[in-house]
């Protein structure tokens, strides 16, 4: 049940809503749970969070007609050009406050190949928590 509340925890500060795991993730080492099981539930819990907002992103461009839409047509265009070319590697940060969720939606407007924008995020979320996890025990062990 720990495991679940950490995935749920990962997943929801992923999307557009607020949180944070990082300090649940703490905690929950300090208390002795298993690194590998608190390791997964974070990072799963996080990149489907992000696919989430990818989804979001694909489904939303289909408004770009409407009046409402926040981004014109030529910008549109414009940055698919600049996500092609250098945002793809971004997705790498895809776990930076702020900035990370919106990195997301956009990848997914932008029809970036799925499978890439899995493991370029994949890849930053779980180093991220690795880190975390590191920096944990080199602080705990003496």
């Amino acid at each position: 049940m720990i495991y679940l509340g950490l995935f749920f925890a990962s997943f929801t500060a992923a999307t557009l809503l607020p949180g944070g795991s990082e300090v649940l993730l703490v905690a929950l080492l300090n208390q002795g749970y298993a690194i590998i099981g608190l390791f997964l539930a974070a990072s799963i819990g996080n990149t489907l969070g992000s696919v989430m907002n990818y989804f979001l992103g694909s489904y939303f461009i289909h408004f770009q007609d409407r009046k409402w839409f926040p981004i014109s047509a030529k910008q549109a265009e414009q940055a698919q050009k600049w996500f092609g070319k250098y945002g793809q590697w971004s997705l790498l940060f895809a776990w930076l406050p702020i900035v990370g969720d919106p990195l997301t939606l956009y990848a997914g407007m932008m029809k970036m190949p799925f499978w890439r924008f899995l493991i370029l995020v994949w890849l930053g979320k779980s180093l991220r928590y690795a880190i975390i996890i590191s920096l944990f025990l080199s602080a705990t062990q003496p």
